[in-house]
């Protein structure tokens, strides 16, 4: 080989060291090593930089605005509580996300999946007190092992078709053709799952702290009528375990219910008393079917879209201490709606309008963003902060959010639309129909994500365009003994290695044209090899930056590379080796 595909091997080799051996961010990892490529004249600008126009890496993109309208309407919140339902356990929570996961991604491309089933996850996993790193990683592996099981189910698949195609001149291959072998990979994988994680998957987050030992909340919420919370029990409502909330009473019809059961019936009008912490009483507001009992939010003049949360803490004076907060008349005050009060860990046993206000009471508050610019230096706050948090959530929008994203999955699984067009006509008309905002999205993309996996295309694209990739594959192919099994195994080994540090679309395409001289060499069908090619490089576990997935749940999991190892490689090496079991009976030599 020749220097610059040395070099670009050392640069790789570092990249992973410093990924599975420090704690540096990983898209400085990746972008430092792409910067020292382009400035070796490795690669050209254009080569470096293609990875940041690439159609996959601009669809994830365009889903994080997507994802928002969901969010921002509060369509997520009922996703993971009323679709995904209470587990009982981990396990057992495992398996409700990862199993319609895979079955989405077979029919659907398993990048969007993810992309939407991501924030599910963590609203999900934050209601019922879960890990989110015990359910992120798994169900990058369901979408996956889910996109194997069809010719449409992931991108490599339909290249690897392509190029059987043009190359030999035989037809496509059947839309479930494959699923002879992703079937039984899509079971192993969920049986892995389940049986392995306790063992093998790392528990990142920290556990989440007693609410007792934090800022408390008193907050008052009524069940809307008519509502999907209307005449559920307590425990079905999915308001008993709500993690750092507890529900202290509940008011019907001026008759006090205190000490509440988990079988308590809920019913339209009902007044709901929570005292928590802050980021649990944001929560609380984006369930569908409660909403501020206060009826000042409808009062203000701004526009509900356009509010944010924001902190005050009450200054000795001001005009409203030693009043109710329907006394002091706080919304015609400020243009700004309380709807939530802390009291130095006090808990306040009162309806949110009858608190009598003192000094030092820190106040939640839904009011226009130029409320912190206009109170910042009053003398009638000691503190005024923006929770930085999206505004209170747009109900209303929730059917309109699900439709576009229902379209959306209709106009990729029918194949009318590719899933980056799909995925920005559903970004715009997410802000066009007020789902979300234009200031919400721009903020949306997880841009940590987006630079990981734009370098990692770069450094990529350096291993193909140096030869490095082919020389290697050259070399390694060389073990075989001529023998179609034997071969078969290399073929596949060397896939997996490639789609474990470069993309599984650029390993597939390397190998294909060496499987094609080989078949022909050995003069059997060249079938066996290309559906060895397309699991190969479709079911990459053991890296980060071996399947887009795995990167999109990098950061959010909490993860470290060495995770992916761990939990990752005996999966790869189990779901070789029954691929390599199968293919030979299915796909005769």
């Amino acid at each position: 080989m020749e220097w610059d595909a040395w070099f670009t091997i050392a640069i790789l080799v570092l990249c992973f060291s410093l990924l599975a051996g420090s704690r540096i961010a990983p898209d400085i990892v990746m972008m430092a090593g792409l910067t020292l490529l382009l400035v070796a004249g490795v690669i050209s600008p254009g080569q470096a930089l293609s990875g940041f126009a690439n159609e996959g890496l601009i669809t994830v993109g365009t889903l994080y605005i997507v994802v928002t309208g969901l969010r921002e309407t509060g369509a997520i919140t009922y996703l993971a509580q009323f679709v995904l339902g209470k587990p009982r356990s981990i396990g057992q929570a495992q398996m409700r996300i990862t199993t319609p996961t895979a079955l989405i991604s077979a029919f659907m491309n398993n990048i969007p999946v993810v992309a939407m089933m991501v924030p599910v996850a963590h609203e999900w996993a934050k209601r019922h007190d879960l890990s989110v790193s015990r359910l992120l990683m798994p169900l990058s592996y369901a979408a996956i092992a889910g996109g194997t099981c069809t010719l449409i189910g992931t991108s490599t698949n339909l290249v690897v078709n392509g190029l059987l195609m043009k190359e030999t001149g035989s037809d496509s291959l059947s839309m479930f053709e494959i699923a002879w072998v992703g079937v039984p990979c899509v079971i192993l994988t969920l049986l892995y799952i389940r049986i392995f994680s306790p063992y093998l998957l790392a528990d990142r987050l920290p556990a989440i702290s007693h609410f007792e030992n934090a800022r408390e909340y008193t907050v008052e919420m009524l069940i809307e009528v008519g509502s999907s919370l209307d005449g559920k029990t307590v425990i079905e409502a999915g308001l008993r375990q709500l993690p750092n909330l507890f529900l202290i009473e509940i008011n019907r019809n001026g008759r006090v219910l205190p000490a509440v059961s988990s079988q308590d019936q809920l019913a339209g009008g009902d007044r709901l008393v929570f005292a928590g912490v802050i980021d649990s009483v944001v929560d609380l507001q984006h369930i569908p079917g409660l909403k501020p009992a206060t009826n000042q939010i409808f009062k203000l003049d701004t526009p509900r879209e356009n509010r944010v949360f924001i902190e005050a803490v009450v200054s000795d004076s001001c005009p409203i201490v030693g009043k109710t907060i329907k006394e002091g008349r706080f919304r015609t005050l400020y243009n700004a709606a309380i709807i939530a009060v802390a009291r130095n860990g006090e808990r306040i046993n009162a309806k949110l309008g009858d608190i009598v206000l003192r000094s030092g009471d820190t106040l939640l508050l839904e009011a226009s963003p130029a409320f912190v610019s206009q109170q910042r230096n009053s003398r009638d706050f000691l503190l005024v902060s923006s929770l930085g948090e999206p505004g209170p959530p747009r109900h209303d929008k929730m059917i309109t959010a699900l439709f576009i994203v229902g379209l959306m999955v209709v106009l990729v699984a029918s194949g009318l639309l590719s899933i980056l067009k799909a995925a920005m006509i559903a970004a715009g008309l997410m802000i066009i129909t007020r789902c979300t905002t234009g200031r919400i999205a721009r903020r949306a993309v997880d841009w940590q994500v987006i630079i990981v996996i734009g370098a990692s295309l770069g450094i990529g694209n350096a291993l193909y365009e140096t030869g490095a990739a082919q020389t290697l594959a050259n070399n390694l192919l060389t073990l075989t003994t001529n023998t179609p099994w034997v071969t078969l195994i290399v073929i596949y080994a060397i896939t997996a290695c490639f789609s474990l540090i470069i993309t599984n679309i650029a390993a597939a395409v390397i190998m294909f044209p060496i499987s094609l001289a080989v078949s022909t060499q050995l003069d059997v069908s060249i079938l066996p090899f290309v559906i060895a090619i397309m699991m190969a490089a479709s079911t990459s576990f053991a890296t980060p930056i071996g399947y887009q997935t795995n990167l999109m749940v990098y950061g959010p999991g909490g993860y470290h590379f060495t995770d992916y190892l761990r939990f990752g490689l005996p999966l790869t090496i189990l779901v070789g080796c029954l691929t390599l079991v199968i293919i030979p009976y299915v796909w005769v030599f």
